[in-house]
């Protein structure tokens, strides 16, 4: 199969039909130079981490698809494939089991104040864990105190919308992206201190945050892990720069063995940027915080300051310190071009 194309040739259909939603899993067999990690990172000049061949019964990309035709060998799926199926991927299709239309809506969670132990040590005070479902949603929800709001794993085609995380305890996430495909997660207000305010965390492809707000430490992280082609849409931010007018706005987490931060063509798209607190503002504001992510796409960075950008490599940059006011979010204009 072909990226960015909604068919390709399998060995066998028998066992799939039509209406199935199943997934495309794409492994490396290769090991550390492999075609898959060149395809992931765009051929960039990064340093890979051993997880990307360590493991070769680990599908290092994965798709839930909806399969829409079948004509002898040729499947037809919903969305559009990540990346070219090579036959040295050994790729294969395999049954997921899900729910579907699962809805939680209008409430509310409130933890008690707790004192912080350590990263990665907390006590489990997290409201949501969404796992295997599709087609579903989370809207207008409330978090207070949250170690994490809401957590994901294999999930795909979810919305989640109109959240609010607050409280006095520093979280570790708000609403986090991890293996998941074709998530939105939208008009989320992140009012408390977190680690990873908005995280694209591993196997996270084609997601998206649109039209969220962070209002304490905001950070736009990618997680490491072979998350690639992800959306930060129409993003607001508030910080304090430090006292060389510098702020770490892309800074990563993320462990060594999954590295480089993120895979080629993320996509940062009006970014919001408002400078707040003491700082020399007749100074240009510096972004920076992401070393080895590749091949980012950085479009309509912009705020109350003159802003400048470093970014890892490959990076491309277009309207800095311009709003892109005809076409605020991506996302919205894309979606409009689907449907037409």
């Amino acid at each position: 199969g072909k990226r960015g194309t909604n068919t390709f040739i399998i060995s066998e259909a028998k066992g799939l039909k039509v209406g199935d939603v199943v997934e495309l899993q794409l492994f490396n067999k290769e090991g550390e130079n492999a075609d898959i990690i060149k395809a992931l990172y765009n051929n960039a000049a990064v340093k890979p981490g051993s997880h990307h061949w360590k493991f070769p019964t680990l599908p290092i990309v994965r798709q839930q698809v909806e399969i829409v035709k079948i004509s002898n060998n040729k499947v037809t799926i919903k969305t559009p494939l990540l990346l070219e199926i090579k036959t040295n991927y050994q790729a294969q299709l395999v049954e997921w089991k899900h729910l579907s239309e699962v809805g939680i809506e209008h409430l509310s969670f409130t933890f008690p104040n707790t004192p912080r132990v350590a990263h990665h040590v907390e006590q489990g005070y997290n409201a949501i864990f969404l796992t295997r479902i599709y087609n579903s949603w989370v809207r207008d929800v409330v978090i207070h105190n949250a170690e994490s709001g809401i957590l994901t794993e294999e999930i795909a085609n979810v919305t989640i919308e109109d959240i609010v995380t607050d409280g006095d305890n520093i979280a570790h996430y708000t609403v986090a992206m991890g293996g998941v495909h074709n998530v939105l997660v939208k008009n989320l207000k992140v009012y408390n201190n977190a680690v990873h305010p908005l995280s694209f965390n591993t196997f996270s492809s084609k997601d998206v945050y649109q039209n969220c707000e962070i209002f304490t430490n905001p950070n736009l992280d990618q997680h490491a892990g072979a998350n690639h082609q992800n959306l930060f849409d129409n993003i607001k931010v508030h910080f304090t720069p430090k006292a060389d007018n510098s702020y770490p706005l892309f800074l990563a987490g993320g462990a060594d063995y999954w590295r480089p931060s993120h895979g080629a063509f993320t996509t940062f798209w009006n970014i919001d940027v408002d400078v707040i607190g003491k700082f020399d503002s007749s100074k240009t504001i510096l972004l920076n915080g992401m070393d080895d992510g590749p091949f980012a796409r950085i479009i309509g960075v912009h705020g109350n300051q003159n802003l400048k950008i470093e970014y890892g490599p490959d990076v491309y940059i277009e309207f800095l310190n311009k709003t892109i006011s005809t076409t605020p979010s991506l996302y919205d204009y894309q979606l409009k071009k689907r449907l037409e």
